[in-house]
């Protein structure tokens, strides 16, 4: 590109153009899954949690939904969800440079990315009166119930962390707004996080871990279309 080129271009979009390389192509590709992964999960749990017979929000978990007649519906969502943010998690560490939670922030959404197909591949118990038919109460836990209890301990967790991490990452390059959301995000899901595990299916502490898993997926979206704008862009 020529000066007079990039001097138009700048002018523009007021930074310099940067060619995008097919390795930053790759990379802002990967970043994109990111951007997406957040509203497809929420928007399809959203549609289920209005339109199946028998659900309450404020009684029965999302993961609840891959239960029943229609549960394929939200088992193609958490597996395609998790894929997608380890697919962010693996173009988040493209795109840092060695530094703060270089390492750390991928490999923690790509856990939680992971935990997510793993709650996929073993759904939880019927309960609560949820799919209809299912008698009212807590039911019993199988075997497949606890595996999806643990991947969801373990994934929510990985997130969680990965808010301070990351926020670890934007107080390194001086960003000190992102800092301070980042973190107040890894706050609000895990006092949403806290509440739903110790609530025992009290409408408060679903509702609020609702919005929590709303905030947090925002953020990642935030994060990655962050990320992605920086791609390609002169250090």
């Amino acid at each position: 590109m020529s000066t007079i080129d990039t001097t138009r271009t700048t002018a523009r979009t007021g930074r310099p153009h940067t060619a995008c390389d097919p390795a930053s192509r790759v990379t802002k590709s990967l970043l994109g899954y990111g951007v997406l992964a957040g509203p497809f999960y929420v928007g399809v749990a959203l549609a289920q949690a209005f339109t199946r017979d028998g659900f309450d929000p404020t009684v029965h978990a999302w993961s609840m939904l891959a239960l029943g007649e229609h549960g394929w519906i939200q088992v193609a969502n958490l597996a395609l969800t998790g894929l997608m943010l380890v697919a962010f998690a693996v173009g988040m560490r493209r795109a840092f440079a060695p530094g703060r939670g270089a390492r750390w922030a991928p490999r923690l959404v790509a856990a939680h990315g992971l935990s997510m197909v793993a709650a996929a591949a073993f759904p939880a118990d019927a309960a609560y009166g949820f799919p209809l038919g299912t008698p009212e109460g807590p039911g019993t836990v199988s075997w497949h119930g606890m595996l999806h209890l643990a991947a969801g301990a373990v994934g929510f967790t990985c997130l969680a962390v990965a808010c301070f991490v990351i926020a670890r990452r934007y107080a390194g390059e001086g960003r000190r707004s992102w800092v301070v959301v980042s973190r107040l995000v890894g706050v609000v899901f895990l006092a949403g996080f806290g509440a739903v595990a110790v609530g025992a299916g009290a409408p408060a502490a679903n509702l609020a871990f609702i919005a929590a898993v709303v905030v947090v997926f925002g953020w990642i979206t935030a994060v990655a279309a962050d990320r992605y704008r920086s791609v390609g862009l002169p250090s």
